[in-house]
């Protein structure tokens, strides 16, 4: 899906050198509980935000479950406006796609904006590899690009800097790029912002081809929705000659209204704004304003398969807001590189070995990314139940079973590293169903309590190590209740509540 993930270890290892890094720690905590506590309060300004969340995963459920029909839809509208759709199966034909239209333009640069897609498929290296330059515009992925680095928040692609590490990225690669960063660049924030302008800009007006990605397209129209808070995406949709761009095929909406509760949902979510700063809005072409040839590249790669798991397939509702990463204990102390994807946080956590597949180790090892505790299904303004998703996630890590990969039913075996736990998980199954042997277990771990270890030996000792043992008591509840009120019977039921 991506080449991001060449070469990163499981997602256990990368996390153990990432929390050591007591900066990148520093920086996480202070961003993630800004943004955090400021959508708390854009949130708490409406009355009907549970009936408006409740609306925006009606929506979504619906548009997926009928998805054939409304991409078809789109396809017409955008097409009777004046542009060109293209299908893309997977990573590598949307790559060779949007490399044959920029080629046929006869330009060597382009200029992007707003696509995590493109992330997702590595498009910028495939780009390299046929001699174009892409240039990423987004101050955000502008550091993370000057700084050969890799996004690691979804809205915030550079929080892991800060602004003296932004500031040295400035001064070390802006010239490398093109414009040099100004003699005596300081690490305040409006210096920087200008350094960044003057910098893009010289790339906006000089730029032939745009490549963008979409917030949302709309089906009845073949409109296209983008939403940010800088204005590059403006410049970038507008000033080139040809756009393309690149969209996932989950990213469709049916009507104008359906858009009306996202443009709610979204910048609450997202930057705890009451609205986008800009929110640009494209319908194919128009003789004199614009790009004069448009081009939309659907991307499914793997998001067809998704939709048929019937508890998985929740993860295609995702808007991109970025609210559960957020409130992730666990991303905020190991950040986003640390899930080798162009999707880090819980939510990628269910996206990407659904759009992957677990072979890989880092695969199969993001669905443990987490401590269940639930507070990205609070927040998800689509209502993602991302600690069911999980669960359901590590069932099939560890037992295998049927999965659709490009279409067609496979049996996929368990991934290695799992038969103990396997093991475990059977003979736990095999105790509960039998009472007896239930309490026997119970009454002789109760009677040896005073010889059992504080910290579990081999393979456990890793789960030991963070967490302390419950003490087992000297009786099972079984037998409390057997000893205190075992004579009692009452509503017609046996013993033991049968």
């Amino acid at each position: 899906m991506s080449v991001t993930d060449l070469g990163m270890p499981a997602f256990p290892a990368a996390a153990a050198r990432s929390t050591r890094d007591t900066r990148l720690r520093a920086n996480l905590r202070y961003a993630t509980h800004t943004i955090r506590d400021k959508r708390a309060r854009a949130v708490s300004e409406l009355g009907d935000w549970a009936q408006l969340r409740a609306a925006g995963r009606a929506i979504k459920d619906r548009t997926l479950r009928h998805l054939d029909h409304y991409l078809e839809r789109l396809e017409e509208a955008v097409t009777a406006a004046g542009g060109q759709v293209h299908w893309a199966t997977d990573a590598a034909e949307a790559n060779r796609i949007v490399t044959r239209l920029v080629r046929a333009t006869g330009e060597r640069e382009v200029v992007k904006v707003k696509s995590m897609a493109t992330q997702e498929i590595g498009l910028n290296e495939a780009l390299a590899e046929a001699g174009i330059s892409a240039y990423e515009t987004d101050l955000a992925e502008l550091i993370v690009q000057l700084g050969k680095d890799r996004p690691s928040h979804i809205l915030v692609p550079a929080i892991h800097r800060n602004r003296s590490e932004i500031r040295d990225i400035f001064r070390s690669e802006m010239g490398s790029w093109g414009r040099p960063a100004p003699d005596g660049l300081s690490d305040r924030p409006a210096e920087l912002a200008e350094a960044a302008r003057l910098h893009l800009r010289e790339k906006f007006l000089r730029a032939k081809v745009g490549i963008s990605g979409a917030n949302f397209m709309v089906a009845e129209t073949g409109t296209l929705v983008v939403v940010e808070s800088e204005g590059n995406g403006r410049m970038c949709l507008t000033l080139p000659e040809t756009l393309i761009s690149v969209v996932g095929i989950e990213k469709v909406v049916p009507t104008w209204q359906d858009l009306e509760v996202f443009l709610q949902l979204l910048p609450r979510s997202s930057t705890a704004e009451r609205m986008n700063p800009y929110t640009s809005m494209w319908t194919g072409t128009t003789d004199g304003d614009g790009p004069q040839t448009f081009h939309l590249v659907l991307l499914d790669n793997g998001r067809t398969d998704t939709l048929a798991d019937t508890v998985g397939r929740q993860a295609l509702r995702c808007i991109r807001c970025s609210a559960c990463l957020n409130v992730c204990p666990v991303y905020e102390r190991a950040g986003g590189h640390a899930y080798g994807s162009a999707y880090p946080g819980p939510i990628g956590a269910i996206l990407t070995p659904q759009l992957r597949g677990t072979a890989s180790a880092l695969d199969a090892s993001l669905p443990y990314a987490s401590s269940l505790c639930g507070a990205c299904y609070e927040v998800c303004p689509v209502a993602i139940d991302i600690p069911e998703v999980l669960v359901h996630l590590r069932e099939r890590v560890v037992e295998g079973g049927k999965v659709t990969r490009r279409g067609v039913k496979t049996l996929i075996k368990p991934a290695k590293g799992h038969a103990a736990e396997r093991a475990a998980m059977r003979a736990a199954g095999l105790v509960f169903d039998r009472p007896g042997v239930l309490r026997a277990g119970q009454r002789l771990a109760a009677r040896t309590r005073k010889l059992h270890p504080r910290r579990l030996p081999g393979p456990g000792r890793a789960w030991s190590d963070t967490r302390d043992l419950p003490p087992v008591p000297a009786e099972s509840f079984r037998d409390w209740w057997q000893r205190t009120r075992g004579g009692e019977r009452g509503n017609g039921r046996e013993e033991g509540g049968k």
